[in-house]
Parts: C-alpha cells; structure tokens; sequence
C-alpha cells in the first residue's frame, strides 16, 4: 500500500456531523491508551495526523481521516478509546451510544480494525464488543499493538497466548508503531474489508 495523501477531515458526535458516505470507511477502536493515534500516523506515514486526548477516556467524537493511496481512496474513523478506569458510568454510556450509531448505521462502513496492547490479556469489554459487531455482520480484525515492547522469545509467546483468546477476531496482526512491522500485512487485511473478501487466514490462528 503506497498512501499517497492523508488529511484530517472533520470530527463529529453523532450522525449530524458525519461526511457524506462517499468513500469505503475502517473503523479504529480500542481502549485508552492503546496506541490508536500511533498505529494511525504509521499506517499513513504522518508524524502528527491524529492526536491523543489530553484527557484519556473524556473525548466524545469520532474523528475521519480521509486517505488517498494507490488500492483507492477511503477513510479510517477513530473512536475515542474506552475503559480508562476514572471516567464515569455516564460516560461509558455516552461511548456504547456513540460507537453503537456509527456501526450500526454506517452504510460506507467496510469493516473494522480492534487494537489490543500485546502485554494485556482480552477483557469482557473486547469481547462484548467484537461479539456485538459479529452478530451485526462487520468484519473485524485484531491489531496487536506496542509487538516492540518485548523481545523476540516473549512476544512470540504472547502473540500465541492471545491467538487462543481472541476466537472472535477474522484476523490476528501484530503491529509497532515505532518499527513498522505489521503494518503492510495490516493496511492488506483492511483493503480485503473494503473488497468485500474473507480475512481469515488459518495459517495465522
């Protein structure tokens, strides 16, 4: 994948504030923390694209990042991160309601991107949610993040001990953001949503 153009296009809280549906969509979630904004400025090669919240687990907008590169153009949608542990059980409503609005609705929606911190063990909260998008349909691939924070013996360890939690997802990728690796097998998984193809591939669970 060759990204030949990427620009921060607008922020929205619901429906009313979404651009037009013309362009394939990739939904970006994950918790607080996780390194969304990081695996997004890799995967379009742009230092300071998207921004973390100051403010982890308060922000309430989507953000949509309209790409331009040589598979076509798109957009990647990132959701403001969930389960920082001081934000409130409003707030938490607030983020189901938010995420529930887009996915549901979204006709340009192609599939989704569930980014996991490769030292942490699947919640309830991830499994909730893929169980949620699989029973509405939507692809969902897994991007297992921060691969660089443990040496080689480790992380092959922990890339197969979450392989055997995380049943839900079409597609297991570790990624770092501060390498690069995983980051072409990643932007071919997503141009395989917007295909329309499977992402599974056995060899990889």
């Amino acid at each position: 994948m060759n990204v030949l153009e990427a620009s921060y296009e607008t922020a929205a809280a619901g429906p009313e504030g979404y651009p037009a549906a013309d362009l394939p969509e990739i939904a970006i979630l994950g918790r607080s923390n996780v390194g969304k904004s990081s695996l997004i400025n890799k995967l379009v090669n742009r230092r300071r694209l998207a921004h973390t919240s100051g403010t982890p687990g308060k922000t309430r907008l989507l953000h949509f990042y309209r790409v331009r590169s040589s598979e076509g153009n798109l957009r990647l949608v990132d959701f403001p991160g969930y389960g920082h542990a001081k934000v409130a059980k409003s707030e938490r409503k607030g983020w189901q309601t938010l995420v529930e609005a887009y996915l549901q609705n979204r006709e340009s929606l192609r599939g989704a991107v569930l980014l996991q911190d490769l030292r942490r063990d699947v919640t309830d909260q991830e499994e909730d949610l893929a169980n949620w998008m699989k029973e509405r349909e939507i692809p969902l691939l897994l991007a297992l993040t921060k691969a660089d924070k443990l040496p080689n013996m480790r992380r092959a360890k922990r890339v197969r001990e979450l392989r055997a939690q995380c049943a839900f997802a079409n597609l297991i990728i570790p990624t770092s953001a501060r390498l690069g690796f995983g980051i072409e097998e990643l932007w071919q998984a997503m141009c395989n949503q917007i295909a329309g193809e499977s992402s599974k591939s056995p060899e990889r669970r």
